[in-house]
């Protein structure tokens, strides 16, 4: 399957032919995600490292403009939000359905592959899911990080008898905030170290907010915070942040018996205490990425049980200068949840 990106004003990159299977899409709304700060910064996020010059993004959505000749379900003038990972469908993890942990995934704007921050990509055309009538582009874009949140949610057998602790009111806390309330989860509390980003979880329908420190000595006593505003037991704990702190406190607060949901990856390794941890019984499960996610995302926005609108709150054009701004927006932090490009 062909699989790239072009900026058309870089003819050093090729936009692949069309195959039979594939589809070609025009950008039109593309979103920032920190791996994509990460690497324009620093030129590697995690383990993976840029070593040639690379197109970034991989949150979008934009209306197809020539099908493959064997795509039947798809047409030219369709909107369409793409999952941006192609696994090999041979090895044994995609044989048995977890074809996210594909050890050959090409997946944008990953190296070496190029992502979709660009006028027009070529994907696979069973990659790209059609945007009901009442679902924006801009919503479509934003499918990419809400699977985040709704493979967590799965992974932990969120219900309506699940009370949920979210470590972390950044851009994927909030997404998992609103995919566990879909799920059906009676009581959500999240935690931050930021005010602002605290105000936007309680508007955004957080049950309560607790406000931490980032001293690990603090734990404990934020512990009992967190209990007494949750009024309940904590049955599962996301750590949306991934660090020795919130990992600490998300065991320790979970119930006996109750599962924590590592989700951010703020640490590559962690010190944590997880054998009082495991003498309660609390199961630890990772995610990565996520897998046949797409179809409930665009389910939930199209009858509103998810609303992502509020999450965006900047938006630029595709000009040089507003590309510079926008990264540069996005890397502050701030008021700045999710930045969004109109192409």
């Amino acid at each position: 399957m062909a699989c790239g990106s072009q900026h058309s004003q870089n003819p050093t990159l090729q936009t692949p032919s069309t195959g039979p299977h594939d589809v070609r899409v025009r950008m039109k709304a593309v979103g920032i995600c920190g791996s994509d700060v990460h690497y324009l910064k620093t030129l590697k996020c995690a383990h993976f490292v840029v070593e040639e010059p690379m197109v970034i993004g991989h949150e979008c959505a934009g209306v197809i403009e020539e099908v493959g000749s064997d795509v039947k379900y798809l047409v030219v003038g369709d909107r369409v939000a793409l999952e941006p990972g192609i696994s090999c469908w041979r090895c044994d993890l995609c044989k048995t359905g977890s074809y996210n942990l594909c050890p050959e995934m090409k997946f944008f704007a990953t190296p070496p592959v190029h992502g979709s921050l660009a006028n027009q990509i070529v994907h696979p055309a069973d990659l790209c899911f059609k945007l009901p009538d009442n679902v924006s582009l801009e919503e479509g874009a934003m499918c990419e990080p809400l699977s985040v949140g709704i493979h967590a949610c799965r992974r932990a057998d969120i219900g309506p008898e699940t009370n949920v602790l979210i470590m972390g009111a950044g851009p994927i806390g909030l997404v998992t905030m609103l995919s566990a309330r879909a799920f059906g989860a009676p009581r959500v509390i999240i935690v931050d170290v930021d005010d602002n980003r605290l105000a936007i979880a309680k508007n955004l329908g957080a049950d309560d907010v607790v406000k931490v420190s980032i001293d690990i000595k603090d734990v404990s006593k934020e512990v009992v915070e967190i209990q007494k505003a949750m009024g309940t037991a904590v049955d599962v704990t996301f750590d949306c942040a991934g660090f020795n702190k919130t990992m600490s406190t998300a065991l320790s607060a979970t119930r006996s018996g109750g599962k924590v949901c590592l989700v951010g990856m703020g640490h590559n390794e962690m010190t944590v205490p997880l054998t009082p941890a495991a003498a309660r019984e609390v199961d630890v499960v990772g995610i990565f990425r996520y897998k046949n996610t797409w179809p409930l995302c665009l389910e939930f926005l199209r009858t509103g049980k998810i609303d992502v609108k509020p999450l965006i709150t900047h938006r630029f054009g595709f000009s040089q200068k507003e590309v510079e701004d926008a990264f540069e927006t996005s890397a502050r932090g701030g008021s700045a949840i999710k930045v969004m490009f109109n192409l």
